[in-house]
């Protein structure tokens, strides 16, 4: 088995999920949870220290979550079907790991036939309104991915793991796969840009090195 993984927001679409359930709270949440959002993806700070302050000011509902997900897939990146049917086809396991939402994910992931998602799952009463979150799961604190990146190792024993991802908590993972590709199709971050082994604009690209 090889397993390529992708980031989700800003990676397998255009939008942070977080950001568009902070949309839905008018423009003053939105303007401060999207500050937040770029400090962490720039690492100017710690991905834990604003998690739950974001979803303490959004408190998003299941259909908040439904929603996103819908955005998700008008903003998918263009060749991101068409990539994962081509990699798939040269033997390769597709599993999103991202510090998103499941519930929000779930719908791209589908579309795009991948079946693994490591994301943090959201919690809802029986009315839908918000009830907190998975605060143990790995990808809400810095080097999150990493962990999930070492139990997939240990749970699948792949031959090679291929990391694609737009924003630090991507590039942490760096040194533990056998190759990690900074990707600015929405966003060029500059950190990730200059210490990637690899960095493209489309994510067509990745057939090329895999």
């Amino acid at each position: 088995m090889k397993l390529l993984c992708f980031d989700c927001d800003s990676t397998l679409s255009s939008v942070e999920g977080i950001d568009e359930l902070a949309r839905l709270r008018g423009p003053e949440i939105f303007a401060t949870v999207e500050a937040l959002t770029n400090d962490a993806m720039n690492g100017r700070i710690l991905i834990e220290d604003i998690f739950k302050l974001r979803l303490e000011a959004i408190r998003p509902s299941l259909e908040d979550a439904a929603a996103v997900g819908r955005r998700y897939l008008a903003t998918i990146e263009p060749t991101a079907k068409s990539t994962v049917d081509a990699v798939t086809a040269m033997g390769w396991t597709c599993v999103i790991i991202s510090g998103g939402f499941r519930q929000a994910i779930r719908p791209l992931a589908d579309h795009l036939g991948i079946a693994h998602v490591e994301a943090v799952d959201l919690y809802f009463g029986p009315d839908g309104s918000y009830k907190g979150f998975d605060e143990a799961y790995p990808s809400t604190r810095s080097g999150g991915k990493v962990e999930i990146i070492d139990r997939l190792r240990g749970q699948f024993a792949p031959e090679r793991i291929v990391m694609i991802g737009d924003g630090v908590s991507d590039l942490e993972t760096q040194p533990f796969v056998d190759l990690f590709v900074g990707y600015g199709g929405y966003t060029a971050r500059e950190r990730v840009k200059r210490e990637a082994q690899a960095f493209f604009t489309s994510l067509a690209a990745i057939k090329t090195l895999i």
